[in-house]
């Protein structure tokens, strides 16, 4: 046989044997799964079906669902913070509440954690004193968070302790304040602190908008509002009442109302 003929046969072998290698121990890949296609329906979400409310007639009134805490009538959902056997000890006027200084702050009957509240408030008619000293009151959530309540108008304070800041805490965004012939609105958002085992989890969030200007945009409260100190979470607690402190200064009060969150 011919050299070329050999070689021919040579190579064939070797290109029999690697097709039937490669037939034999070559892995094979299955072939890929296309996904499911998304139908619109699969991001719908139907149950529960969303409560529905009636929303206030007019800006700041009460939707249907709220708590209403005052209505300009009497203070019925409040007591005395000195002794809570008694009845809330400010004056009533016509449609709105005031401070009698010196009789302490008052606080509601019921408690609350998560809130959604819109209170509005006046400073005294007759501007006296300055600084802390003109027009001053708080708001407390859970009888323990400051929203400090001052007459802010064309008065300087310390930016910690002015109309709208969480007070000894955080500032406002900006003063916001009416002159103390008009009415402020507070309107806040507020989620209470979590606690697991007795230790803190989570600190308290608020957002506030005073006259319908965000002052506090979802920032977090540090603590127990001290006058001197740190703030900081001393303990557990769960829901509390919501007060109203007594500065020594006759602040008044009108269309407070709550909606649990």
């Amino acid at each position: 046989m011919k050299k070329s003929k050999i070689a021919a046969l040579f190579l064939f072998g070797i290109g029999c044997s690697a097709i039937g290698f490669s037939q034999v121990d070559a892995p094979t890949t299955p072939p890929e799964e296309s996904p499911m296609p998304m139908k619109p329906e699969m991001t719908e979400i139907w149950e529960p079906q969303v409560e529905k409310i009636t929303p206030g007639e007019k800006p700041g009134d009460a939707p249907s669902d709220a708590i209403v805490l005052f209505d300009g009538e009497n203070l019925d959902q409040w007591v005395s913070q000195a002794n809570t056997e008694n009845a809330a000890p400010w004056a009533i006027k016509d449609g709105y509440f005031e401070v009698v200084p010196g009789t302490g702050g008052i606080q509601t009957k019921m408690k609350f954690g998560d809130a959604q509240i819109h209170i509005e408030w006046s400073a005294p008619d007759k501007v006296e004193n300055s600084g802390q000293g003109r027009g001053n009151s708080g708001l407390f959530l859970q009888n323990r968070y400051e929203l400090q309540i001052l007459d802010s108008y064309n008065n300087r304070s310390y930016s910690n302790g002015q109309a709208g800041s969480i007070y000894k805490d955080v500032p406002p965004l900006v003063n916001a304040m009416r002159s103390p012939d008009q009415w402020n609105v507070y309107d806040v958002i507020y989620t209470a602190p979590r606690f697991k085992d007795g230790k803190l989890d989570q600190k308290a969030k608020i957002t506030v908008l005073h006259n319908g200007v965000v002052v506090q945009n979802n920032t977090t409260i540090q603590g127990l509002t001290l006058y001197i100190g740190l703030h900081n979470y001393p303990e557990a607690h769960e829901e509390d009442v919501i007060a109203l402190q007594d500065h020594g200064t006759k602040v008044q009060f009108r269309n407070i109302w709550v909606r649990k969150l």
